[in-house]
């Protein structure tokens, strides 16, 4: 535990915590890890003990990461962490390949067994997660999570970057916001009407229908505990085809590269499912989405007017091979 300097004047009294102080902070460490599972031989039930759930959990956060990076913000020992991505590698978790910047640093990222695994680890931290807020009013939650925020901030260094963004599988009632942010965001910025919203949800209606979690996924964007974005794969014509439908980044989430993230998880899990190649409608008017999609390698195979929305427009279809 540190140390408090209180300043009084030109003096400088150190006060040392108290021995109350020092068990309380031990109970709630002996309390919070029981209550998380810590301790537990397997982390959420995966097979993988804390430390490589943690590193498995980083890289499906963040798509790639040195071992130089781990050892620096997980505060691991250096050969700990070199033994840790030989277990990962071995069980096929985790790829490696040379920097191209610096030749000494390796890049890790995820196999696509390895984002299968993030994916059920991220899914049951959520759920385990929202059954422990369900048992609380909404007015302790906001308690709850302020006390954590307090935590972080007395207790971090200052340094460490936050994550500004999270991105998850879709939840009970993530589909109904997602229709509503459309129908509301399209008025707003392009003069859409209500047709929109209605064309919006039943998409949303039919992948909530007939969802085969094997083909088809949905990813849901997080800020703040806030939803920012959403994406969509589905099914297409032929069983060698994708399908990306209904990207969207909040307003107020844009610039942090959440829109380039969002399809990226859709190439990833589309290549993963064997799918030969990635399609995707949109208009013209849409620039900011057309420049990810350029920037992700589409390429446009097809354009022409139409009249929807209460709108004249130019509708594109747009093509990634896989």
């Amino acid at each position: 535990m540190m140390l408090v300097i209180v300043s009084l004047g030109s003096t400088a009294m150190t006060q040392e915590p108290s021995a109350a102080a020092i068990e309380a902070v031990r109970r709630f460490n002996r309390f919070y890890t029981r209550r998380i599972g810590v301790l537990e031989e397997s982390l959420l039930g995966s097979g993988l003990t804390l430390s490589e759930g943690r590193v498995v959990f980083e890289l499906g956060r963040r798509g790639e990461w040195t071992a130089s990076g781990m050892v620096a913000e997980l505060g691991l020992d250096p050969g700990y962490v070199s033994r840790l991505l030989g277990v990962l590698e071995k069980r096929r978790l985790i790829a490696r390949r040379p920097s191209e910047v610096d030749g000494r640093q390796a890049i890790v990222s995820l196999t696509a067994r390895g984002r299968e695994r993030y994916e059920m680890l991220d899914a049951r931290s959520s759920d385990d997660i929202a059954a422990l807020l369900a048992a609380l009013v909404p007015a302790d939650r906001q308690r709850l999570i302020a006390a954590m925020a307090s935590i972080e901030t007395l207790l971090g260094d200052g340094e460490s970057p936050r994550v500004p963004y999270l991105i998850r599988p879709h939840r009970p009632g993530d589909i109904g916001w997602v229709i509503s942010r459309h129908g509301a965001l399209y008025a707003e910025e392009h003069g859409w009407d209500e047709t929109f919203e209605g064309f919006v949800a039943e998409i949303a209606g039919r992948f909530i229908k007939d969802l085969d979690a094997r083909r088809e996924r949905c990813w849901i964007a997080e800020r703040e505990g806030e939803i920012a974005g959403s994406v969509f794969v589905v099914k297409g014509p032929d069983e060698h085809t994708a399908k990306l439908r209904m990207l969207y980044v909040e307003p107020t989430a844009r610039g942090l590269g959440i829109g380039a993230r969002l399809v990226e998880e859709c190439r990833r899990f589309a290549q993963s499912a064997g799918y030969r190649r990635i399609v995707l409608w949109t208009n013209s008017v849409l620039s900011s989405a057309r420049r990810i999609y350029e920037a992700a390698g589409y390429r446009l195979v097809k354009s022409e007017p139409h009249r929807s929305f209460g709108q004249d427009l130019v509708g594109e279809t747009w093509m990634l091979d896989l």
